[in-house]
């Protein structure tokens, strides 16, 4: 729409300031609803477009509180979020800059997350989370096409579409994603969740689209059992488990989950991240692609027992 205000501005011979002209469009066009989160410098709440009566969820950055910094990592976000267009990311349909605030409206997702919907199933097994990473891994290799890495791949990333039985699992929150070039690694700065980092990162080298694998190894791992391979209340034992990649299979837990499942974390926790695997090959994994043939079908009472109190912990945090 710039070029199009640009346009008219030559036309006019009326120079374009941004001093001058300041956009209302996001008060012209959207109904403010209910407020759904916040954070910070920032406000998530439901709105309407007037003229389709479609929802949204608008995040309203109060930008007059913002430095810099602040301003070009919200750019950053913005100009990220508008390249994905895939139905397991969370989309942005508009960014608009008014007068001390900017809104960033995207899908209004209404299923919470992905991990309290599980605990809250009559049923879950191994097919469902192969299901669920399967998902995330689509949103992912999407990301990577895209020359995107998430950095911060997490439980509370994996919203679900709407409260519907069934619905898609959506990823969010690009507040930390970065632009790469192509498979090339670099040292990006230090981004990330104390118990999803990867060993690449911990060590401060060069890193890439592995470190989001490495998150999805580390998830798949909880989805199957309700807890995470890399725990430990000290920060530094944390980061020293899991640079030397020290998880395990543990029994009795452990003994019920089909060994191609075992197989595909190897292979997403692999500490080089140059033989782990990346995202479009784990989706040609049986284990995903055969799911109904390979992926086992018993009832995970003790995963979602323990994925209860796993959820309860993060919430304290």
């Amino acid at each position: 729409t710039s070029s199009i205000t640009n346009m008219a501005a030559v036309i006019n011979n009326t120079p374009v300031s941004s001093s001058i002209v300041t956009s209302t469009r996001f008060t012209d066009e959207y109904d403010l609803k209910e407020e759904l989160g916040k954070g910070a410098f920032s406000i998530v709440r439901r709105c309407i477009q007037k003229s389709t009566a479609q929802e949204f969820a608008a995040k309203i950055i109060n930008t007059k509180k913002l430095s810099t910094r602040d301003h070009q990592k919200l750019e950053r976000e913005a100009r990220i979020c508008r390249q994905l267009k895939h139905s397991n990311i969370v989309r942005l349909y508009d960014s608009i800059a008014e007068e001390g605030f900017h809104y960033l409206v995207f899908d209004l997702v209404t299923g919470g997350e992905l991990f309290e919907d599980i605990v809250a199933r009559e049923f879950y097994s191994e097919a469902d989370a192969s299901h669920c990473i399967q998902q995330v891994l689509e949103a992912v290799r999407h990301c990577h096409e895209s020359n995107i890495v998430h950095r911060d791949l997490k439980p509370e990333n994996l919203l679900l579409a709407s409260k519907t039985k069934g619905a898609a699992v959506k990823l969010a929150d690009f507040g930390l994603a970065i632009e790469v070039t192509g498979e090339q690694t670099q040292w990006y700065g230090f981004a990330g969740t104390p118990g999803y980092l990867s060993p690449e990162v911990l060590k401060k080298e060069p890193y890439g689209k592995p470190v989001d694998i490495w998150a999805c190894g580390v998830i798949l791992y909880i989805l199957l059992v309700g807890y995470p391979p890399f725990w430990d209340e000290d920060q530094h034992r944390l980061y020293n488990q899991i640079k030397a990649g020290a998880y395990d299979y543990p029994s009795p837990e452990w003994d019920t989950v089909t060994i191609e499942a075992k197989r595909l974390i190897d292979s997403m926790l692999n500490i080089n991240p140059s033989k782990r695997i990346s995202a479009a090959d784990a989706l040609k994994h049986p284990w995903i692609y055969q799911r109904e043939r390979v992926a086992g079908t018993i009832h995970r009472q003790e995963t979602v027992d323990c994925l209860r109190k796993f959820n309860a912990r993060r919430k304290l945090k």
